[in-house]
């Protein structure tokens, strides 16, 4: 029962310190950023199977930049179900490139795993500061839905206002 008490006290101080170091900025100029990108990884090992870390090499990567959930030029990919466009695959590494990455004669390697990655940014004005953070998908969306008519936005800052965690139309 002490450790149940001292669990509830802990998770509400952690909330209210959380709760305290956060803010609100209310912007009408904003843009939403998603950065897509593919990239090939291949894991070496002495043992794959029983390696818990296995060395990591990156191979060919592209990415593309969405901006405000416009279509981007050039040759792409999708939309996918998100609204997310998407670079072209890049050139899958040949036999030859991932052995020339071992380090060992030893050293056994994957097959080539192609990597999905999205990192989503925001970007807004309130009064002279014009500040860049990272966020996440619902945000993202919140802005694509609102840039057209550039309703008025009210955000939610996260810890240290280091990140954007929440938008939605300013007086709702």
């Amino acid at each position: 029962m002490p450790n149940t008490v001292f669990s509830k006290i802990t998770v509400g101080m952690l909330a209210i310190l959380t709760l305290a170091s956060c803010s609100n900025a209310t912007t009408d100029q904003y843009e939403a950023t998603a950065r897509t990108s593919y990239t090939w990884q291949v894991k070496y090992a002495n043992d794959l199977t029983d390696e818990p870390f296995p060395r990591l090499e990156t191979f060919g990567s592209n990415s593309l930049l969405n901006r405000n959930g416009l279509k981007p030029s050039g040759r792409i990919i999708g939309p996918d179900e998100k609204g997310l466009w998407w670079p072209t695959l890049p050139l899958r590494p040949s036999v030859d490139e991932i052995e020339q990455r071992k380090q060992s004669s030893t050293e056994q390697f994957s097959k080539p795993e192609l990597l999905k990655s999205v990192e989503y940014k925001i970007t807004y004005s309130s009064g002279e500061q014009r500040r860049t953070l990272p966020t996440n998908y619902q945000v993202y969306r919140q802005v694509v839905k609102a840039y057209p008519s550039r309703t008025p936005l009210e955000l939610t800052l996260g810890v240290n206002d280091d990140s954007v965690e929440k938008a939605e139309p300013a007086g709702n």
